[in-house]
């Protein structure tokens, strides 16, 4: 895919209280990060900054294809797919619907969602599932359409033994066609990654944001 990512003294904030203050990385084709640090600590804020739903208090945060800096338009809307916490799916509609839309709001198609075993749930709304089959729906959009970097926000968490594997291979070949990702974890994942652990911000640090 040829795209990479550099991140530069990159301060967030939630209201008033600093969260993350002159944060430094860079991500390449093929490498993932595992984003670690204590609750509060602003594991999903970044992700959601990298996402382009929040906008950084300071710092800049810059994509490239083969060298060319792509303008975070292009960037945020059709190189990027998130996954938070939330499953984001609408409880009337099936799972065939859901797919559907999915599908049809992303540009894709269904063709590579076969290896997360939804098939014997397509008729069921999606209400009725659990939520390790819920993150597994969710996680279909990462197939629907090809995007170098995926934010991940605690992938695992839902998911059984046989399931987590079954994403760890996603994400595996994900890496293999060049692809990026970024994770927020507790647990290790099941493949080599780039650590980044999130430190609260000093006083000092917080002192300096406020100048």
């Amino acid at each position: 895919m040829g795209v990479s990512l550099k991140v530069r003294e990159l301060s967030l904030k939630k209201g008033y209280n600093l969260l993350i203050h002159n944060l430094n990385f860079d991500l390449l084709p093929g490498r993932a990060i595992s984003l670690t640090g204590e609750n509060g600590v602003g594991k999903t804020t970044l992700l959601r900054t990298l996402a382009g739903f929040l906008t950084p208090h300071a710092g800049t945060i810059r994509a490239y294809e083969n060298d060319v800096q792509l303008e975070s338009e292009i960037w945020q809307s059709r190189m990027v797919h998130f996954l938070g916490h939330h499953d984001a799916l609408s409880p009337s509609r099936t799972v065939l619907q859901e797919l559907r839309f999915q599908a049809d709001f992303l540009g894709g198609d269904l063709a590579g969602i076969g290896a997360l075993r939804l098939d014997t749930l397509l008729d069921l709304e999606t209400r009725h599932l659990s939520a390790g089959q819920k993150r597994r729906l969710s996680c279909a959009r990462l197939l629907m359409a090809r995007r170098p970097l995926w934010l991940l926000d605690e992938p695992m968490a839902p998911l059984d033994v046989d399931h987590r594997a079954l994403l760890g291979s996603l994400m595996q070949a994900h890496l293999a066609d060049g692809g990026m990702i970024i994770a927020a974890v507790h647990d290790a994942l099941p493949f080599d990654t780039q650590a980044l652990r999130l430190e609260r911000p000093t006083m000092r640090d917080r002192e300096a944001a406020c100048v």
